[in-house]
């Protein structure tokens, strides 16, 4: 299961008869089609089918300013917007965001990590408390904060449809402003939600697993290898991660994970003409040693053998 890039993003969200889509896909940035992009939610809301976004697979940073009663599920987690917040999405925070009604405002940009690179910003994005996957990404905000807020927006829209040669330089810059706003929030209070919550936990973690996959590359590492990095990722105790896939799935989280990667490296031991030691460092495997050793546990037979 490939992670959806920003392209495929809009055409998710925008219909294939809606109009925006070809415009959207049709403009450049100076870079790459689609690395950033600015959208008011109320004309989108009307001129495109409308659905429930669904556990993101994402490789895009999301920023919204949401006017409108809407719903935003996360873990074992669910937060109710009644009225005005910010919402700061990154690829490490799987969530669902959905509509609760059809009186929908506001706006959000969308771009990737090398729109706002370390040499552009002099910013990790990752290292920020906004996008840290153990942290806040949902705010309550005032009407005259949304106000505020919707200004950097309003500069964005007007930007974007320049001709300045730097305008993407100076859309950086109102990025920025909108991450040190989000950060001087406060976050909304989310309320676990147990009647659906196992279900959640386990579509995520699927989501989470599924996503490092398929390895395409000796360069293509695997970031999440232990039901400890799966839970943080989560937000949830590794216990009650270990609980909820054994009560879903009959197995433990390290049983899943386990043997997905099995599968994974039969596959590059049939498919490819690596090296082991480059099928065992892009499954995680810091030796070749500790490979062998883990894929005889699951296979009864060495890479070797198996790849004979």
């Amino acid at each position: 299961m490939a992670d959806i890039s920003i392209k495929e993003f809009y055409k998710d969200v925008f219909s294939k008869d809606c109009c925006l889509l070809d415009n959207i896909l049709s403009e450049e940035n100076g870079q790459d089609i689609g690395n950033f992009n600015v959208f008011d939610i109320a004309t989108m809301f009307q001129s495109c089918k409308s659905q429930p976004m669904p556990y993101n697979r994402r490789t895009y940073y999301k920023i919204s300013l949401i006017k409108g009663r809407n719903k935003v599920e996360f873990a074992d987690k669910e937060i109710e917007i009644s009225d005005c917040a910010v919402l700061f999405a990154s690829p490490k925070i799987p969530y669902r965001y959905t509509p609760l009604d059809q009186l929908q405002t506001g706006h959000f940009c969308v771009f990737t990590k090398e729109f706002m690179s370390l040499p552009k910003t002099a910013l990790l994005l990752d290292n920020l408390p906004i996008f840290n996957p153990n942290g806040d990404f949902v705010y309550e905000i005032t009407t005259e904060q949304f106000l505020e807020i919707e200004h950097i927006f309003l500069k964005m829209h007007k930007e974007i449809k320049a001709d300045y040669t730097f305008k993407y330089d100076l859309l950086r810059n109102y990025v920025i402003e909108l991450i040190h706003t989000g950060q001087k929030l406060k976050p909304m209070f989310a309320q676990a939600q147990n009647h659906n919550a196992a279900e959640r936990i386990s579509t995520l973690f699927v989501e989470l697993l599924e996503r490092q996959f398929p390895i395409e590359s000796p360069n293509q590492v695997l970031q999440l290898k232990t039901a400890k990095e799966f839970a943080a990722t989560l937000h949830v105790h590794v216990n009650h991660l270990n609980k909820v896939l054994k009560d879903m799935t009959g197995k433990t989280t390290t049983e899943i994970i386990s043997s997905r990667i099995t599968q994974e490296a039969k596959i590059l031991l049939q498919q490819t003409n690596w090296n082991i030691s480059e099928i065992a460092f892009s499954l995680g495997f810091d030796e070749i040693a500790h490979f062998s050793n883990f894929f005889k546990k699951q296979t009864f037979q060495s890479p070797m053998a198996f790849r004979a």
